[in-house]
């Protein structure tokens, strides 16, 4: 049953611009938001939006759900599922936007993805999982390819961050210098033709939203190392699904879908090979870079985010004059290359902002002076523009993100030019 007399009270488990973003746009549209910050940084923007609640100080989030009446969860990321309390929590049958039990295997463990793929003949980039270098490197003469190389099960806290060795030269000499703690997941390089689909799974359905694209490098021409999280990246309402990445590798998983009565959202990232889109991972959340511009399309994000979380039939409106969205990320000094321990740098805003802007790892002194938090290199804001067509939905972007000045920051400056279209 859907809400009449009271707004719906949401918390938010994240921290950092993602979080903020979600937070704004549900509040926005008439919910009362709170947060529960899951990271010891990245704490200035979700404080903006909403009451917060520390893990420091509360280690177990249970008893806020109940004294707050909370309705429903959002998860930023799958920490959530692998907490002390997570039983509990579970135990309280508060709904979480995210599926539970088998159908959250989906994404945690990557092998499962691809044996889900071969029960269904969905195409998936060969993968081979090894415990140990011995493993790995028979793997390499055994398949001599190019491999990327992830973690085995993801996390914020794996010890392998994913490497992309385009020659099996890269990936021999990486094999050498990869922590085998957790194992490693071998996925044979397939090229740069990326592309990824966001759908929303309900009452046995799946319900397209939009196609996406992520720059996932850190500098232009895509060069540089794969970051923590996407400098940018491009979003398109896509309800009919014209690159049919929903229809060849999200809906023949169906029956397995209402097999483990999977419900919440599921992202694809898929790379083109010989004109065939292979699955590369599935995502159980609304993505870091693309979520706050979807729910800033629906027309009612919080009424759909409730039918979700409760596994009813969607009812979906779109808002026709924000039909692309482009987030672009201001880096500080040194990201990604998190090892360096740069200084507090100020952050200032040159004039208001006329989209959404999130910020990221910054704090604000007593003085009411922004600047970056100075626990290494980081993230600064995100910028995330709607608009009508792509490159209006570009050109805010660009132009917003020049109303912000920081010393050594940076942000890539081809969105829309290197990978753009998808197909």
């Amino acid at each position: 049953m859907m809400k009449t007399n009271k707004p719906y009270r949401v918390i938010v488990f994240g921290v950092g611009a993602f979080t903020q973003g979600v937070l704004r746009i549900l509040k926005d549209a008439g919910a009362e938001v709170f947060t529960y910050l899951t990271r010891d940084y990245a704490h200035y923007g979700p404080m903006v939006e909403s009451t917060t609640f520390h893990r420091e100080y509360y280690p177990n989030p249970c008893t806020i759900l109940q004294e707050k009446q909370i309705d429903f969860v959002a998860p930023m990321s799958l920490d959530w599922a692998l907490q002390d309390w997570t039983e509990e929590f579970l135990r309280l049958n508060i709904p979480i936007l995210c599926p539970t039990g088998e159908a959250f295997n989906i994404e945690r463990e990557r092998d499962f993805s691809q044996t889900l793929c071969q029960r269904f003949g969905v195409p998936f980039a060969k993968s081979y999982v090894a415990r140990n270098k011995i493993e790995a490197l028979r793997i390499l003469e055994e398949h001599p390819f190019p491999y990327v190389i992830k973690n085995t099960f993801c996390s914020p806290t794996s010890p392998v961050h994913t490497i992309v060795c385009e020659t099996i030269d890269q990936t021999r000499t990486w094999l050498d210098h990869v922590d085998y703690k957790e194992g490693i997941f071998l996925q044979q390089y397939l090229g740069t033709q990326e592309g990824g689909h966001i759908v929303f799974i309900s009452n046995g359905e799946i319900y397209s939203l939009v196609s996406n694209q992520e720059y996932k490098r850190a500098f232009n021409d895509n060069l540089g190392i794969v970051a923590g999280a996407p400098l940018g990246g491009l979003v398109e309402q896509d309800p009919d699904d014209k690159y049919a990445l929903a229809r060849e590798l999200i809906h023949p998983l169906l029956p397995w879908f209402r097999e483990v009565n999977f419900h919440g959202p599921l992202q694809v990232t898929a790379m083109k090979h010989e004109g065939r889109w292979h699955v590369l991972e599935y995502n159980v959340r609304l993505g870091v870079t693309s979520g706050p511009i979807i729910l800033r399309m629906l027309q009612h994000p919080v009424d759909v985010l409730a039918q979700v979380v409760h596994n009813q039939p969607l009812d979906i409106h779109f808002h026709d004059d924000r039909l692309f969205g482009c987030s672009l990320t201001l880096a500080g000094y040194g990201y990604p290359y998190t090892q360096l321990n740069p200084p507090r740098l100020s952050v200032e805003v040159l004039e208001d902002f006329d989209c959404d802007v999130w910020w990221n790892e910054v704090d604000k002194s007593i003085k009411g002076q922004i600047a970056t938090s100075g626990q290494g290199a980081n993230r600064i804001a995100d910028i995330a523009p709607t608009a009508r067509t792509v490159e209006e939905a570009i050109e805010i972007a660009y132009r917003n993100i020049k109303k912000i000045r920081c010393p050594g920051s940076y942000y890539r400056t081809d969105i829309g030019q290197s990978l753009w279209p998808l197909a």
